[in-house]
């Protein structure tokens, strides 16, 4: 893969993202502060679905085996 057609790509992403949030119009101050408030708000989601989205499968799994007559594993 060509390294410019990768960083022509990667910069109309962000492009994309600075028109879906319109940052465009910020100062670079406030586009530095509503960069710095998004990626925090993302990595605290991804962060929470990493630890708490297996625990809820496991259980639903678990639930569901109950309702429909699967026998429960021993614990030997």
């Amino acid at each position: 893969m060509d390294v410019k057609r990768v960083k022509d790509y990667l910069y109309w992403l962000y492009y994309q993202y600075q028109l879906v949030t319109c940052s465009y119009v910020l100062e670079p101050w406030e586009q530095s502060m509503f960069h710095t408030i998004t990626v925090t708000v993302v990595a605290m989601v991804v962060y929470t679905a990493y630890v708490f989205v297996p625990i809820h499968v496991r259980l639903a799994l678990e639930f569901f085996s109950q309702i429909f007559g699967a026998q429960p594993e021993s614990a030997a």
